[in-house]
């Protein structure tokens, strides 16, 4: 699935259904090892193979917590959370958030997106809360669980900054 077809108005009528679904991305270790890097961690559960595979009951490294939640930035651009009609949008929060199952690096992840709730702010911005499984495939239980809150600046709003505290009604 390929981003969205349609308009803030349109997802107004979304609430509580699903937005949609990602394509399979299969998790490499050259991915985890670019997170390691980035966020200055080589923990050797996630960046030593060898070590992983004889010193854990995984078989290999599995991927970082914090990496797997980042995934959902990729993923919402599949899934089709951004109407055409948004200029941008901002991270506003995470609740909710779960680690349920690890990731084994090798295997493949999706995210399962659903629209819980949209409310617009006295400045015509829009707040949204998705609920979003991130599954394994394959896997009975998906490897994370959480709620994220967007705030989307709708066009003509781009020029006055990205100020995300609450005014009015959230």
């Amino acid at each position: 699935m390929t981003g969205a077809a349609y308009t803030v108005q349109d997802m107004r009528t979304r609430v509580g259904s699903e937005l949609g679904v990602s394509d399979w991305l299969k998790v490499e270790q050259p991915m985890i090892d670019e997170f390691a890097r980035s966020t200055k961690d080589p923990d050797r559960l996630h960046v030593n193979p060898a070590w992983a595979a004889r010193e854990t009951p995984y078989g290999g490294t599995i991927a970082f917590g914090f990496w797997t939640l980042s995934m959902l930035t990729h993923f919402s651009h599949e899934v089709g959370m951004w109407p055409v009609d948004v200029a941008y949008a901002l991270n506003y929060g995470l609740d909710r958030v779960r680690w349920i199952h690890p990731v084994k690096v090798g295997s493949r992840i999706r995210m399962r997106c659903t629209l819980a709730e949209l409310s617009e702010r006295d400045d015509g911005r829009l707040l949204i809360r998705t609920s979003n499984l991130i599954e394994i495939e394959g896997e009975s239980r998906p490897a994370l669980s959480a709620e994220w809150l967007g705030l989307f600046i709708p066009e003509g709003d781009a020029s006055r900054g990205g100020a995300t505290e609450p005014s009015g009604s959230t």
